[in-house]
């Protein structure tokens, strides 16, 4: 299987929870159906194109690098002539996600590579508002499953933020960092269903089905660790000197 890790960063995230009329919340971390609609816009798929849903065969993990703030918009809606109601969206705030996603042809994982380096539509991050902050951070790895891949992947949070959780624990090595996968990939662990099966994207006739994950907390190393140590060898340095002992 070849896999290939995305990292997700921007300053507002949304990714679809339950909605209604007047509230649109968002899960804690993108959903597979999330990542599929956006590899669809990048390989220029639309709305209604059959290939869409051949899209689930993908092996998907997510792992939540850095846990968003929710933020909480709201809008006036004129939902009838002279009557006015207030509707509430909500956003993850400064959040880094790292997707991983596999496939046991890897012609396909590197088509879907190269897409998501050159979209055919534009690419957001759960609402149209929402793009990504800057060019997506791709890397393909043979051989390997997503879930692995992510176990061993250095930490991807932003720096200021492994700054503070360092601060905060003063320890070299961050705790329970979440990945959430398909449950295939996590055997062995409790499996629980999500309605993120992408059926159907079209607007007037949207259909979700139900698929199983499973989840894992992992332990990875804070790099700002070491930035700290080299910083260290830094103040250590013997810098004096005589100019005049060699005269």
């Amino acid at each position: 299987m070849k896999t290939l890790t995305i990292r997700l960063t921007s300053p507002l995230q949304s990714f679809g929870n339950e909605a209604t009329f007047a509230r649109r919340t968002s899960g804690d971390y993108p959903s597979k159906s999330a990542i599929i609609g956006m590899i669809s816009a990048a390989l220029g798929y639309r709305r209604d194109d059959k290939r869409i849903p051949k899209l689930n065969e993908l092996s998907f993990a997510v792992r939540v690098d850095q846990q968003g703030k929710t933020q909480t918009d709201f809008q006036t809606v004129e939902w009838k002539k002279d009557k006015r109601k207030v509707t509430y969206r909500d956003y993850l705030q400064d959040a880094v996600f790292m997707i991983g996603i596999g496939h046991e042809n890897e012609k396909i994982i590197d088509e879907i590579k190269k897409a998501l380096r050159q979209p055919k539509f534009q690419l957001f991050l759960g609402r149209r508002s929402n793009v990504p902050a800057g060019i997506l951070d791709l890397k393909s790895f043979s051989n390997v499953d997503p879930v692995t891949v992510l176990e061993n992947m250095e930490w991807q949070a932003s720096k200021w933020y492994q700054e503070k959780k360092w601060r905060q624990t003063k320890d070299d090595f961050v705790r329970h960092i979440e990945i959430i996968a398909d449950a295939n990939l996590l055997p062995g662990k409790r499996i629980m269903m999500t309605k993120d099966r992408v059926k159907s994207f079209n607007q007037r006739n949207r259909q979700y089905g139900y698929r199983s994950v499973a989840v894992v907390d992992v332990k990875l190393k804070n790099p700002y660790v070491e930035q700290i140590k080299a910083d260290m060898d830094l103040k250590n340095l013997n810098t004096d000197h005589d100019p005049m002992r060699f005269l």
